[in-house]
């Protein structure tokens, strides 16, 4: 499947899944593929966390306003900017376009927006959601990636405007709930991305994921992403002996029994992984991406654009949707 097909197929593309297993790093990535392919990408960050900035590079965490990240490895319009979007932001400049901008900022630093958060459970959600929406409207960019909070949040967070707009019969509340609702639910609008990690509890958790965000809130699956795979190594097939020897080296019985012992791990904790990749495709059966595991202390801008070339050769393996 083209790489640029494959990011055009939603303008929104939410990226979740359990904290800890590289959601982040994951959003930076495939940002990074879209702008290689020529696409103009927002990234929007919504907890106020560096990973995305650090990523590409730079210090310190994302504000209101937009952020040049990079530009796509091909001439064009490619480009990844990012943002954060926080619900005092969002209801900030909901008050500024509604004509009540000397106010607004006094409203939400008395704490306003928690009195009305206690009242109104989910309007949070719906403020950032909200603010999505407007910028999806107003075609931001090409593609604009939500790097979601963890999974548990992350089913709140994506539910909050059905339970509102079942429970407001009318109002601007109502009215901004079932936008949202309409968003997620229009699948050439919005997708979601689920990643994981190749082992049981992440593995568990992403399928059961998967299922409550079909059954409760309607959104689309993308493929999802096991992150931090390790690829095939024919070289821990060959006996340790013959390689030394081959290369004029001599191994003592220590490092050739040391040799053996890690190759031995290396090949279970591999079978280990095809193993729960396995039950993966066969208990959600969507399309599966892989991220390789990457030997190194931080995420920085080489790894992002490994980890975007990775995931440009597993899409283009993909087959390609019929119409």
């Amino acid at each position: 499947m083209d790489v640029t097909a494959f990011c055009r197929q939603s303008h929104v593309l939410v990226v979740a899944g359990k904290g800890g297993v590289g959601k982040t790093t994951i959003t930076a990535a495939l940002a990074r593929m879209a702008a290689d392919a020529g696409l103009s990408v927002l990234v929007l960050e919504l907890e106020g966390k560096p990973g995305v900035p650090a990523a590409y590079g730079l210090a310190g965490s994302l504000g209101y306003e937009e952020a040049e990240l990079a530009e796509g490895a091909k001439d064009g319009d490619g480009r990844v900017r990012a943002r954060r979007i926080t619900p005092d932001d969002a209801l900030l400049e909901y008050l500024a376009n509604h004509g009540m901008k000397r106010v607004s900022k006094r409203l939400v630093s008395s704490g306003a927006l928690d009195v009305v958060a206690t009242a109104i459970p989910g309007i949070r959600d719906i403020l950032v959601l909200g603010k999505v929406k407007s910028l999806e409207r107003e075609g931001a960019a090409d593609l604009i990636l939500v790097d979601a909070p963890a999974t548990g949040h992350a089913m709140t967070f994506l539910t909050s405007a059905q339970g509102l707009l079942d429970a407001a019969r009318s109002g601007p509340v109502r009215a901004q709930a079932q936008d949202v609702v309409d968003l997620l639910g229009d699948p050439a609008r919005c997708q979601v991305a689920l990643v994981t990690l190749p082992e049981e509890m992440p593995v568990n958790e992403v399928v059961e994921a998967a299922y409550q965000l079909e059954d409760r809130v309607g959104i689309s699956l993308g493929p999802v992403i096991a992150n931090a795979c390790l690829p095939e190594e024919p070289a821990l097939d060959v006996d340790p002996d013959a390689a030394a020897s081959e290369a004029g080296v001599v191994l003592g019985a220590s490092e050739r029994s040391a040799l053996a012992a890690a190759a031995r791990f290396r090949a279970r904790r591999r079978a280990l992984q095809e193993e729960q990749l396995e039950r993966l495709a066969h208990e959600l059966p969507l399309p599966q991406l892989r991220a390789p595991f990457l030997f190194t202390p931080s995420i920085g801008p080489d790894e992002v654009a490994t980890l975007a070339t990775s995931l440009a050769g597993g899409v283009a393996a993909l087959a390609t949707p019929v119409p």
